[in-house]
């Protein structure tokens, strides 16, 4: 099971970022009173009563931005809500009841996530009776806090726990544990006319999506169900992905909107490129988002038949592509030609071994092992006479695998040393070809990475 997320949300200036550092006990999102600070989603790892969940921080909805990045700050609010297993609801107990709020509370109703409205701001007891207005906007549990008089928070806290999923059962068990792999869900995506829906119809055996040479013929997400050696799956057919500014109107605006929706909801993503084209600026734009969201991916390079060049092997295409992206040197490679079914079998069963590595969880007692021999072959340097010690590490969650390390002082580990931790992990854990969430939290558990 993956860490839980809280999206925090509402209006401009109801106290979100103020909020998020509160809970944190650390400054994590900048707090000012001009409306609009906070554009990207910050995100901060909680631990509290023996849950581990994460923070998540949004910009405010209905702001018109001065830099007009208006549908940018949208795009990460919409990210945030559609991961989110609990939505905190921010309204202004002081200002009460507005028109905008109104207009978030009609956005919250159609999302089926958990949701606990907090009337922020409420620096008196006095005024609590007046916050039973605000129940008017949703029907959900509503409590009243005050960053700036320290009211409730841990009675806020424990209501976050409170309604967060169920932990694994397994979450305390020693060994290795692997579930039964269930449903697995693919999500096919690339830029415009690199064989997708081809694909898709060699997968369903039908031609069930509509196969076109004409550029952008997709422009909708689409889930076709297969089976595969009695296993059952689900392809995720998306829009080709172009350039913001080359978008020709609303429905390929929304086709852009699904494709990363589609990222968000698979299990696997199949990146797909033309092995007659060299990689773009929109697939680096497109990966970047699959870095985002943590998903285990496959590079796959359709219409093999053709080739870049002629002298453009296998074992140089791939070279190509990790010197492109040269982060996700573990991704697995994939040659195709999806007109003639060549390797398609192959694709899909390679799918499933990232799948359950994703999936896998480690024991404390192996995982410290292999920590303690990295740290043994290469220990972290000396930074103001001071070294970096790791006392304690914890898998806490699975899809993707996510690692706590309890250290002394988490800004003693440079980056070149935990990429080297990463990779020993990667050689003597089995992650070897998915991506790893690596957490380092000092001994007071304020200072993280």
């Amino acid at each position: 099971m993956a860490i839980p997320k809280v999206a925090i949300v509402g209006r401009p200036n109801v106290g979100k970022s103020s909020i998020m550092n509160w809970q944190a006990g650390k400054f994590v999102s900048v707090v000012d009173p001009t409306a609009g600070v906070t554009r990207d989603r910050v995100e901060y790892l909680m631990h509290y009563k023996d849950r581990y969940f994460e923070l998540v921080d949004t910009g405010g909805i209905g702001i018109v931005d001065s830099d007009d990045l208006s549908e940018d700050i949208e795009h990460q609010i919409d990210f945030a809500l559609a991961e989110a297993d609990l939505i905190l609801f921010v309204v202004d107990g002081q200002q009460g009841i507005t028109p905008l709020d109104k207009t978030v509370a009609n956005r919250l109703r159609k999302i089926e996530v958990p949701k606990l409205l907090v009337v922020n701001k409420c620096d008196s007891p006095k005024l609590d009776p007046d916050m039973f207005q605000f129940q008017r906007l949703i029907n959900c549990e509503m409590i009243q806090t005050s960053v700036k008089g320290n009211r409730h928070r841990a009675e806020l806290l424990d209501l976050t726990v409170g309604m967060l999923p169920e932990a694994d059962d397994d979450e305390a068990t020693a060994g290795d544990t692997e579930s039964e792999s269930p449903e697995l869900k693919l999500a096919i995506v690339g830029r415009r006319n690199v064989g997708k829906s081809t694909f898709i119809n060699a997968l369903a055996e039908t031609d069930r999506m509509i196969v076109s040479e004409i550029a952008g013929t997709t422009r909708d997400s689409v889930d076709i169900r297969f089976e595969l050696d009695d296993k059952s799956f689900v392809a995720i057919d998306t829009p080709g992905v172009r350039k913001k500014k080359s978008l020709a109107n609303d429905i390929e605006f929304y086709g852009l909107v699904r494709a990363q929706k589609s990222i968000r909801r698979a299990n696997v993503v199949m990146v797909f490129f033309d092995a007659s084209q060299k990689i773009s600026r929109v697939d680096k734009q497109l990966v970047d988002k699959i870095v985002e969201s943590a998903k285990p991916c496959i590079f796959v390079v359709n219409k093999w038949d053709l080739g870049l060049e002629e002298e453009m092997t296998s074992e140089k295409w791939a070279e190509y592509l990790f010197t492109t992206f040269s982060m996700l040197r573990h991704v697995p490679v994939a040659f195709i030609t999806a007109k003639d079914c060549r390797n398609i079998k192959q694709l899909i069963n390679l799918s499933q071994t990232i799948y359950k590595q994703s999936r896998v969880r480690i024991s404390t007692g192996r995982l410290n092992k292999v920590v303690a021999e990295a740290y043994k072959a290469n220990p972290p340097r000396y930074k103001n006479n001071r070294r970096g010690k790791i006392f304690y590490s914890t898998q806490v969650a699975t899809e993707p695998p996510t690692i706590v390390m309890k250290c002394n002082e988490p800004k003693l580990f440079d980056k070149n040393w935990k990429r080297f931790l990463m990779g020993y992990m990667r050689e003597k854990l089995p992650f070897k070809e998915v991506p790893i969430r690596l957490y380092f939290r000092g001994k007071t558990g304020k200072d993280e990475e």
